[in-house]
């Protein structure tokens, strides 16, 4: 069958070219690279799920880690950010060697831990209580955790500025979650076993915006529950070094420095809580300081 003319005279304004495939570079990266959403500052990340793991990687003590900020979640493992660039290491072993044996490593935000473990032949796991000073401070830590991704993570969804129609537009399709309405297991790249409170996405703030359904009642709600929590933060910080005494940072350190940090970047609505605490905001900064040292551009 031939196509009309009319047809032919239509699909002529709109011609097909094909090109020959692209091969990918096979150069290996010499630093280990972390992909994240585009920083707020420089080389730390504005999306609270991408600078929890800037901070763990910091908080264990790695340095030099250049950051990428140019690439779309569409291109991470699961279309979803951060990914960690690693050179190849012919000599470690990972849960998943079996299955990359090429010369460079893409790894999801799960696979971060292991590598570091295996970078410093040092597990959390293989200290008495993980860090914390004692068994109760362990068993404590999931309140606050939960408190994090719980209050103040629905708080800092709220106090983002709504998309217009025409932005929407534009923005990428969200990769399918089975989570429920406000109360869903946490982000499965977390390292933490809790829960979250969120209203369309777990995943960090980057892509998430305000559902305007919610009702005035309820946002009024999420911002008292909120400035409870960021008083109990407070009150629970004091003066210590770290949170709940530990001696070295752990991954509650890690999650609180970065909701602290998207907090204060955020609106008023949510900020003045955090500055009117000067513990947090001096605790926030002496933390930026080592995190941000960890990083190169």
């Amino acid at each position: 069958m031939q196509v009309p003319a009319p047809l032919q005279t239509l699909f002529s304004y709109f011609p097909l070219y094909t090109h020959p495939p692209l091969h990918p570079n096979a150069k290996s990266v010499e630093e280990p690279t972390i992909w994240v959403h585009p920083p707020s500052t420089s080389l730390l990340s504005s999306d609270v799920e991408c600078l929890k793991w800037q901070a763990y990687l910091a908080l264990r003590g790695l340095d030099g880690i250049r950051v990428r900020s140019d690439v779309d979640a569409q291109g991470a493992i699961g279309g979803r950010l951060p990914n960690l660039h690693v050179p190849h290491d012919a000599s470690a072993t990972y849960s998943w060697t079996e299955n990359n044996k090429g010369p460079v490593s893409l790894l999801s935000a799960p696979q971060i831990v292991e590598w570091v473990d295996v970078k410093l032949a040092h597990s959390a796991l293989d200290d008495l209580w993980e860090g914390y000073k004692d068994e109760a401070a362990k068993d404590e830590s999931r309140a606050w955790v939960a408190l994090l991704e719980g209050h103040v993570h629905a708080a800092l969804i709220l106090a983002q500025p709504p998309r217009s129609f025409f932005q929407s537009l534009f923005d990428a399709p969200t990769p399918p979650s089975t989570a429920q309405p406000l109360l869903v297991p946490p982000p499965t790249s977390g390292f933490f076993p809790s829960y979250s409170i969120t209203f369309l996405s777990p995943f960090g703030t980057a892509s998430a915006n305000p559902n305007t359904r919610i009702s005035p009642a309820m946002k009024k709600a999420i911002f008292n529950d909120y400035a409870d929590a960021i008083k109990a933060l407070s009150e629970k910080l004091g003066s210590q070094k770290w949170f709940l005494g530990s001696e070295h940072p752990t991954p509650l350190d890690a999650l609180l420095f970065a909701y602290l940090h998207c907090l204060l970047g955020s609106s008023d609505v949510v900020r003045a809580q955090v500055t009117e605490r000067v513990n947090l905001v001096a605790w926030e900064l002496r933390v930026r300081r080592t995190v941000k040292a960890a990083f190169v551009s």
